[in-house]
């Protein structure tokens, strides 16, 4: 069965939170006067070791009256069942709709005993995503949509957390199931339009003014179930959504909210403060939110879903588990035990097991069908390309197109990024330049174009003629992914070819190899290894490899 949308990483709802392989997607906000243009900007990494890279596409349609829809599980594919088919449904693209709507997630599972045990619950996660997009014009209305589902129809997830951005705001929803009762608990709370927010895998809503209708909205029983169940007890007022349905250990905190304290950091330097709270050293959570000390850019916040840590206490190109070519990626599992004591390594926004990704910009000062860009990429957000496609494209390019995780092709975007990024796993410090050259290459012509491509755009809808717009936009979204996919399929090439048998061939300053003035390839450089890991031997090793006089 061919899935009309992919999302998420492949979790299983009653992981606990506290199992290092559970620790996946990434959100990342940024409310309309926190940005540089003014637009409403949300990012997702759908993080999984087992999630192939694509774009998908659900075309606007009308629905006959008693037309029922199915619903499949996304991370399984198994059939949960079937509700009513609304009368029109909108053009979908990825994770974002005609109308600039677009919405993320992160799992963090919470109370295991919360997943349904009725067997009777119809929507999981991702379908509360898929159709929240297909009936939602913007953020109230795709949460109204989400909650009333889950209660008609039951919650067949664990612990979610949802970014949903329209143009002109930006919310975030957190919702677990109720066990052998139908539907779920929830809470939504919108980001101030000059702040910034993100949530990783742990639940971020902690004690708010519940009696702000206008920016917290939530289920009747969000409370009175928590005291119930015995997970609270105090006044309303102290209550907090995040504390009462999960718990917030060392590696949750580490590994999920210290992604999000990495990026606050980048726009307000007195976020450092909250390392405390992410290092285990403070029980005072970090806000879910932060007035930034600068704006954010479209390019910053792309870069800001390549983060390794830099500049931080987590930085991951220093220790010795990056090796001698300084490596920001630790391989799984993330746990590892040393004379009875258990480690951990680093988990940052960026990491190697991403299957795809994307930032979505919404703009109000433009009509929605050239408003809304998915800047969408696959495989890991650090060697990525973020290719510009508008909300209103309906036709997928070949490049994006459904494929397999155990089959290769060159004519895959997701195989060709693939194939750079895990050459330069293993060598990262000398390929992530040449990397950077042709990655940077492309964004900045997709980005700087975007102003007199966008008037063309507009002119093309102000004329009326629809098909045009319409085929003008699909075929520039086709020529963008065979540019990047193709480029990449050159890059993979010449990294092959550079750096082949541990050497490093001598090139121009254009990159291209250097021949003799007979017109033969020059000898190669011998780049070794860092003095670190020379001494590293010496320490393990002794004189066994002294060279003695």
């Amino acid at each position: 069965m061919k899935r009309n949308f992919l999302y998420l990483s492949v979790l299983l709802p009653a992981l606990a939170m506290s199992a290092p392989e559970a620790l996946a997607c990434t959100n990342l906000i940024a409310g309309k006067k926190a940005t540089t243009d003014g637009s409403v900007l949300m990012t997702y990494a759908a993080d999984s070791h087992n999630l192939y890279g694509m774009l998908t596409h659900t075309p606007a349609a009308d629905h006959a009256p008693g037309t029922i829809r199915k619903v499949t599980e996304w991370d399984t594919g198994k059939p949960l069942g079937s509700i009513p088919q609304v009368a029109h449904t909108y053009n979908v693209v990825g994770n974002m709709n005609e109308h600039q709507l677009a919405i993320g997630e992160s799992t963090w599972g919470g109370r295991e005993e919360l997943v349904d045990t009725t067997g009777n619950a119809v929507i999981d996660y991702g379908s509360l995503i898929q159709i929240a997009l297909e009936r939602s014009r913007n953020a109230r209305e795709a949460i109204k949509v989400m909650t009333d589902l889950v209660n008609e129809h039951g919650y067949a997830s664990s612990g979610e957390s949802f970014s949903i951005a329209d143009k002109n705001e930006v919310w975030v929803l957190e919702m677990i199931g109720k066990g052998a009762e139908k539907g779920a608990v929830w809470i939504a709370v919108r980001i101030p339009d000059d702040a910034i927010s993100g949530h990783a895998n742990e639940p971020r809503i902690h004690k708010v003014d519940m009696k702000d209708k206008e920016n917290v909205m939530h289920s009747k029983d969000v409370i009175s179930f928590a005291k119930k169940r015995g997970y609270f007890n105090g006044k309303d007022e102290d209550f907090s959504f995040a504390d009462a349905y999960s718990t917030h250990d060392q590696g949750t905190r580490r590994g999920c909210d210290g992604r999000v304290w990495s990026y606050f950091r980048r726009f307000d330097p007195k976020a450092d403060k909250y390392f405390a709270w992410c290092n285990y050293e403070s029980d005072e959570p970090m806000p879910l939110y932060i007035i930034p000390e600068r704006k954010v850019s479209l390019k910053e916040m792309q870069e800001s879903m390549r983060d390794h840590f830099e500049g931080t206490p987590f930085e991951m190109t220093s220790d010795i588990g990056s090796g001698p070519n300084h490596v920001p990626y630790r391989w799984r599992p993330m746990e590892y035990e040393v004379d009875g004591k258990k480690y951990t390594n680093e988990r940052a926004i960026a990491t190697q097991q991403t299957g795809w990704s994307f930032v979505s910009q919404s703009r109000a000062d433009l009509p929605d069908p050239v408003g809304g860009v998915l800047w969408f990429g696959t495989d890991d957000t650090n060697t990525s390309v973020y290719m510009p496609f508008y909300c209103s494209m309906t036709e997928i390019p070949d490049q994006l197109e459904e494929g397999d995780i155990n089959t290769f092709s060159f004519d895959s975007n997701f195989w060709m990024t693939n194939w750079v990024a895990n050459q330069a796993y293993n060598r990262y410090d000398l390929m992530i330049p040449d990397i950077r050259k042709v990655q940077g290459r492309l964004e900045e012509k997709y980005q700087s174009s975007r102003p007199e491509r966008e008037k063309e755009l507009v002119a093309l809808l102000e004329s009326g003629d629809d098909k045009a717009f319409r085929d003008n936009v699909n075929k520039e979204g086709k020529e963008i992914a065979k540019e990047a996919t193709d480029a990449y399929r050159d890059l993979g090439i010449y990294l092959f070819v550079k750096y082949m048998d541990g050497n490093k061939k001598k090139t121009d300053a254009d990159g291209n190899f250097i021949k003799s003035e007979y017109g033969l390839p020059v000898y190669p450089e011998f780049p070794g290894y860092d003095k670190k890991y020379y001494e590293n031997i010496v320490k393990e090793t002794g004189d066994h490899f002294l060279l003695k006089e």
